[in-house]
């Protein structure tokens, strides 16, 4: 299919095409891939450049990939991520952005950046792993990553850094290194862990992960797990064999705080839940849990001691 460039200034617009991708499904594959998604509760409008005719499809030197953003109420930080994006070096993007109905003034960046987004609806939803299976059947890419509101691809060379030096390109799922902001200004960039050791909960940030498509299809998140879908799908992967190759490369920056930092808790508690059980496993839990217990125990004492003494020398 013969590809042209619409704005050589992003990733997302180099390589277009007029005509739709023919979508090839086998029934054993449990695939389902939809270009505009159905509508849904109390939509507020969808567009990109799909609505207006152009689409992508994966070339033989540049395969396509699919970057996913679920947003709610992000007009704070969604511009940044956006931008992140569409400004990777690498040629052949695809980006779809599943806004939950927001209320603030995420709606309008979205349309502000509009001609450089294939496609994006604001809708409800029933929260954000079902805006990430939303994103799945919408991908047409071979490969998928979810860069959700407030995320950053780490720099503007990462996609061309990551699959211009795969070697193993028959892996399921690609996992790389990530970095974490503070708000203090700190940061830090943490290596991912073995993916043998998924069993003691999360070993690498999910924004950091490129899925193969065809397998991200076949296995959504489940709506049923709180908080740690993600890593439940990826701990199943690995026990079902799939096949994981790590990438030298930071992927991703974030922002310290999210809902694994903030429940660390709720989240220990559901990677317990989602992995198989043992005596060790169990032990190995119940003693991560009171580390954490300990670790809020003393913070409070800390900022009670601190208030004691500022009274004492201060008032």
């Amino acid at each position: 299919m013969k590809t042209f460039i619409l704005d050589e200034d992003y990733s997302t617009t180099r390589l277009v095409t007029k005509g739709q991708p023919v979508i090839e499904e086998k029934p054993e594959d449990k695939c389902e891939t939809v270009l505009f998604s159905l509508e849904g509760q109390d939509r507020q409008g969808e567009g990109g450049l799909r609505k207006q005719g152009y689409f992508k499809t994966s070339q033989p030197d540049k395969p396509l990939i699919t970057v996913v953003t679920v947003v709610y109420n992000g007009e704070k930080f969604l511009e940044n991520t956006i931008q992140s994006v569409i400004n990777q070096t690498y040629d052949n993007v695809e980006y779809i952005i599943i806004d939950g109905g927001s209320i603030d003034g995420t709606f309008d960046i979205i349309r502000k950046n509009q001609h450089a987004v294939d496609y994006w609806v604001s809708e409800k939803d029933r929260g954000i792993y079902d805006a990430m299976n939303k994103g799945i059947d919408l991908a047409t890419g071979d490969w998928i990553n979810f860069m959700n509101g407030g995320d950053r691809l780490f720099k503007h060379e990462t996609l061309h850094a990551v699959f211009s030096s795969l070697e193993d390109k028959d892996a399921d799922i690609f996992y790389g290194n990530h970095e974490v902001c503070y708000p203090s200004g700190r940061k830090r960039q943490a290596k991912a862990g073995l993916v043998k050791n998924l069993w003691k909960g999360s070993q690498f940030c999910h924004q950091a992960t490129f899925v193969n498509s065809r397998y991200h299809k076949a296995h959504k998140f489940n709506l049923c797990t709180k908080i740690v879908a993600d890593f439940e799908f990826f701990y199943l992967a690995w026990k079902n064999n799939a096949k994981f190759k790590h990438v030298p490369e930071i992927i991703c920056s974030f922002e310290a705080g999210g809902v694994s930092d903030v429940k660390r808790i709720d989240s220990i508690v559901g990677w317990w839940h989602v992995v198989e059980k043992g005596l060790g496993v169990d032990l190995f839990y119940i003693m991560k849990i009171v580390f954490e217990l300990a670790k809020k125990i003393i913070k409070f004492v800390k900022i009670k001691l601190a208030k004691v003494l500022f009274n004492v020398f201060c008032m």
